[in-house]
């Protein structure tokens, strides 16, 4: 009889609140959930955003994006008025408001996310110029329950999802990444997350709210509407509009709040819009800074060997 290993989080686990060890061939019994932090989801791979990632575009959104918008129609404005220096001085303002933090944004790094191969069944992270990773089928991850004090907000209960990778050629050199902030999640939505990943790698790469294969790309596209859709708020509102005007046939649907945010996302949209066009500029450029055996991993054509394989082969 063969004693059972103990999980590599243990230890650590041992100290937490409602800790749960993870497995990729484990099932938690939780419903699937997507959360705002994924990126990008591909037959091949799923992306989910690492460190300030999510800001980028935001300088860019609120100097270019806002402050553009109001200096150009002070521009029109002047021009209408037949006012064509003041015009072409507020335009060159708005010119110089954009640019510079645009080009500042898209050239400067931006942190890379953490990554699920689902053609080598692997998972990628870099930090700090170095290369993490793990086996998929081998990962050791966790989720567990976590509470923060504040002299104003008192306690706090949040949740954490984490797995433990290592460096490329340096086996005994780990680190321990969260697969997304643990503030505000619950620990529901954390192992949710966690069987949305499973449902991900192990059947995908589209599925059913039950985590089985399916052809419909449905299920993962409602899912992902979670995303903190910095551009689509005014949409998303108005949906919600004709969705009330629906249900109710018409009476007594509109609220002052939904005016108010309908409202605030039409004049929110100019930041918005040009935050989302700044980011995925960035994001596309980031992908270069992949080294090559990753870039190689991420084509559809690419080799399908994991790095573990390279490493062991390295060894022999």
């Amino acid at each position: 009889m063969t004693t059972p290993r103990p999980h590599p989080l243990a230890q650590r686990l041992a100290k937490a609140l409602d800790a749960h060890p993870l497995q990729a061939d484990q099932p938690t019994g939780a419903p699937l959930m997507c959360m705002p932090e994924v990126e990008e989801q591909t037959e091949h791979y799923l992306s989910i955003e690492h460190g300030d990632s999510a800001d980028r575009g935001m300088l860019t959104g609120a100097l270019g994006g806002m402050g553009g918008a109001f200096c150009g129609a002070f521009a029109l404005l002047f021009l209408f008025e037949g006012r064509s220096e003041d015009a072409l001085l507020t335009f060159l303002f708005a010119v110089a408001c954009f640019v510079p933090v645009f080009l500042w944004e898209i050239l400067h790094p931006m942190p890379l996310p953490i990554l699920f191969n689902r053609r080598t069944r692997e998972v990628y992270f870099e930090q700090d110029g170095e290369l993490y990773h793990t086996a998929w089928d081998d990962i050791a991850a966790a989720a567990y329950s976590v509470s923060t004090v504040g002299p104003y907000t008192g306690r706090m209960g949040h949740a954490a999802l984490e797995a433990l990778l290592h460096r490329f050629g340096h086996p005994k050199e780990t680190v321990l990444i969260n697969l997304g902030s643990p503030l505000g999640k619950r620990l529901e939505m954390q192992l949710g997350f966690w069987e949305y990943l499973r449902a991900y790698m192990n059947n995908g790469p589209f599925f059913d709210e039950h985590g089985n294969n399916s052809d419909s790309r449905e299920f993962a596209e409602i899912q992902q509407q979670v995303r903190n859709s910095k551009g689509a708020w005014t949409r998303l509102q108005w949906d919600e509009i004709k969705a009330q005007y629906n249900a109710k046939n018409g009476r007594n649907f509109l609220s002052g709040s939904d005016v108010v945010l309908l409202l605030g996302g039409v004049f929110f949209l100019p930041m918005n819009a040009t935050q989302n066009f700044t980011y995925a500029i960035a994001k596309r450029r980031s992908r270069r800074q992949w080294p090559k055996l990753i870039r190689e991993r991420l084509d559809p054509n690419g080799p399908t060997t994991r790095l573990v394989d390279l490493e062991q082969a390295g060894a022999e």
